[in-house]
């Protein structure tokens, strides 16, 4: 994606070449995107029949940018007698402007022809190219073109229109302009997505949706949520840029979603931009301590969609909540089963925990009390359904073998769960990290009984369960000669004893020994593990490790956030504080935006982080990241009415100072400074 130019606005993004140009691509989502159709996949500009290159280009905001060009190789620029500035912003609709400079002294008449083309292909067929089933048709209509797709119910359609008079043609607009000496000539453009139809047997879209905000609205949204968000002061740069680009990106991602009638976070650009029930859930915990009023919808929506029958095409089982929610024509028509998917074994213990954390926060009991029904079934589901073979762990194996996940965890790649020597188990699975969301779930979901359900017996029950449950796992789950966690156990229950970073999430579900953390932090900050630039996904020395392998070597920041904040829980200040630095290190070398992952190479090979070619970006979870390392370095912990506040801020980081945390308490401030090592606090748990 580096040679990519992006924008967007909630789940509507254009992805364009660095010219401001698209062309037909199944190898990469290149075009106009809204609700999983892609409604222009050619947007190609010419001046004179010959394409155009970039001099240079704006792209500091996330919705809009501008593309400086020239005709001719970039050996001709000097020469160039004409330019073209190419403007353009994204709000639901997307627009252009155009204009044409003439730099010489006479008047000069010139063609500028704009080609489009609408493929309108869902996002899984960009993966996956296929014919499509319906029918495509064009139509002219004064100074408009008009593109339309139907396929029975399913209806999209792309609207281009122009303000400057042209001969417009069912593949494109010309324009035969004449501009005098050092003059200028503009049009502008607007493309407006339609889209009407059934997506899916349980939520519908009946009404058509043909969103347009224009860009002042835009920006006033986007810096009301900023203005929001607590104010950072800081000696360290790197930090100061990752928090910015956090908050702008988080507003970036925010999108209205087809009949629900809610904003919700799109997971990430350009694979991503929906509702994911994990990635929606590991979001809201990483910004709850900034902006706690983006919760609410997303745990609302993930209430009212969970799951409430066996339906073995969509992987749905009682009280199991969503995974994917997807609005594309593959979906409308089961082709795939994302209408909802259900295909994850973690979002159901971790909707649990969510939902406690926000009230820690928030004191919003209120949600709490509504939400009741809904945590009590994510909870049933944890000992009926997702224990799969009655041993008292969480098991995943899908119920749909032709279009369904076979991996449900958040690794979630074919070759992500391995035995060290490379082999895979078979199904079902049972990941280390799963055991410890469900004894997060089961002690938060025990306060939450207590607290306000008035029902102490079942809190007793939940107590006692997760105690069982606790002993039992450090006992089936540890490698004794090798002193970790085994990644997974396999169907027959044997250990599959892959290194990996699974068992950083164990320390921040609390469902560790105390007496073995220090070991697991060990491996965690070890050579096999840690790169220098984080905390891979695999040991270098495993069967399958890849430093530039999806799920087996890279390094994910959203993964090295949770870590940090296990590191935290149970002590280890100091080496949380080393994740922070590598983190924060890493996002200076991707202008603050940590992207979905990064290669795994040892940061004595390379003196920047090498970019993993088709990562996401940006990506809620890693947008998250900065923001949930901020919590760990300042040691922001609720507790009653109160915020506990005991920075632990890295060698060399200076002064942290966050302003107008919100939470239960109204507002406070947050102040760290770093420490020297000795200063390291030893393990409290």
């Amino acid at each position: 994606m580096t040679d990519l130019v992006s924008i967007l606005d909630g789940n509507t993004f254009l992805v364009s070449d660095r010219r401001g140009d698209i062309e037909p691509s199944f190898d990469f989502p290149t075009g106009l995107f809204s609700f999983d159709t892609r409604f222009l996949s050619t947007w190609l500009l010419t001046l004179n029949g010959e394409r155009l290159h970039a001099l240079s280009i704006d792209d500091a905001e996330s919705y809009r940018t501008r593309f400086f060009l020239a005709p001719g190789e970039p050996t001709h620029y000097l020469d160039a007698k004409v330019s073209v500035i190419r403007s353009r912003a994204i709000g639901g609709s997307f627009h252009e402007e155009l204009t044409v400079l003439n730099h010489s002294g006479d008047t000069v008449e010139f063609t500028l022809r704009l080609d489009i083309g609408a493929d309108f292909a869902d996002v899984f067929e960009i993966k996956h190219a296929r014919q499509k089933k319906g029918r495509t048709t064009a139509s002219v209509n004064g100074n408009e073109l008009r593109l339309t797709y139907r396929r029975e119910a399913f209806h999209r359609e792309v609207a281009i229109t122009t303000s400057e008079p042209g001969e417009i043609d069912v593949a494109g607009m010309t324009f035969r302009i004449r501009i005098g000496r050092h003059g200028e000539w503009t049009t502008r453009l607007h493309v407006a997505t339609v889209v009407y139809g059934a997506r899916g047997e349980d939520i519908r879209a009946t009404l058509p949706f043909a969103g347009s905000r224009d860009v002042a609205t835009i920006m006033a949204e986007q810096n009301e949520l900023i203005e929001r968000a607590p104010k950072l002061g800081c000696d360290c740069e790197p930090l100061a840029t990752a928090y910015r680009c956090s908050l702008n990106d988080l507003a970036a991602l925010r999108y209205e979603s087809i009949a629900l009638g809610v904003r919700l976070l799109a997971a990430g650009l350009p694979w991503f931009m929906t509702l994911f029930g994990r990635d929606s859930i590991f979001t809201s915990l990483q910004v709850l301590p900034f902006l706690p009023e983006l919760i609410p919808p997303t745990l609302q929506i993930l209430a009212g969609l969970q799951g409430y029958r066996l339906d073995d095409f969509r992987d749905e089982e009682p009280g199991k909540i969503l995974h994917e929610l997807r609005y594309g024509e593959t979906a409308g028509f089961e082709e795939q089963p994302h209408s909802p998917y259900y295909g994850s074994a973690d979002t159901t213990p971790l909707f649990v925990i969510l939902v406690d954390e926000y009230e820690r926060w928030t004191g919003d009991s209120q949600l709490v009390l509504m939400l009741e029904s809904a945590v009590r079934g994510a909870l049933k589901w944890i000992d009926t359904y997702g224990d799969l073979l009655g041993t008292g762990y969480i098991w995943y194996q899908t119920r749909n073998q032709e279009t369904g996940l076979p991996n449900q965890c958040w690794k979630d790649s074919l070759d992500s769960i391995s035995y060290a020597d490379g082999r895979l188990p078979g199904f079902p699975r049972a990941t280390c990290e799963l055991q410890g969301y469900a004894y997060d779930a089961k002690i938060r979901g025990a306060r939450l009984a207590r607290t306000f359900w008035n029902d102490p017996e079942y809190a007793d029950r939940l107590e006692r369960e997760a105690a069982e449950l606790k002993q039992r796992f450090n006992h089936d789950f540890w490698i004794p000669d090798r002193e970790y966690y085994a990644l997974a156990l396999d169907a027959d229950g044997r250990q599959v004893d892959a290194l990996a970073s699974n068992i950083g999430h164990l320390l921040w579900s609390g469902i560790v020994d105390e007496t073995r953390a220090g070991r697991i932090v060990e491996h965690l900050l070890g050579p096999r593990l840690f790169s220098g630039w984080g905390v891979r996904t695999l040991g270098d020395d495993q069967g399958r490790y890849n430093p530039i392998g999806y799920h087996v070597g890279t390094v994910w920041p959203f993964d090295n956030s949770i870590i940090a904040w296990g590191l935290w829980r149970y002590g280890y200040r100091e080496e949380a504080g080393r994740i922070c630095d590598a983190m924060l290190s890493a996002s200076h070398y991707f202008d603050g935006r940590l992207p979905e992952a990064f290669a795994g190479y040892e940061r004595s090979l390379t003196e920047y982080p090498v970019r993993y070619p088709t990562a996401c970006s940006p990506q809620a979870w890693s947008t998250g990241t900065p923001l949930l390392l901020l919590r760990v370095m300042l040691g922001l912990e609720p507790q009653g009415e109160h915020l506990i506040i005991d920075p632990y801020v890295p060698e060399g980081m200076g002064r942290i100072e966050l302003l107008d945390i919100p939470g239960r308490w109204g507002r406070v401030d947050a102040l760290g400074r770093s420490r020297t090592p000795t200063d390291a606090r030893r393990p409290n748990p």
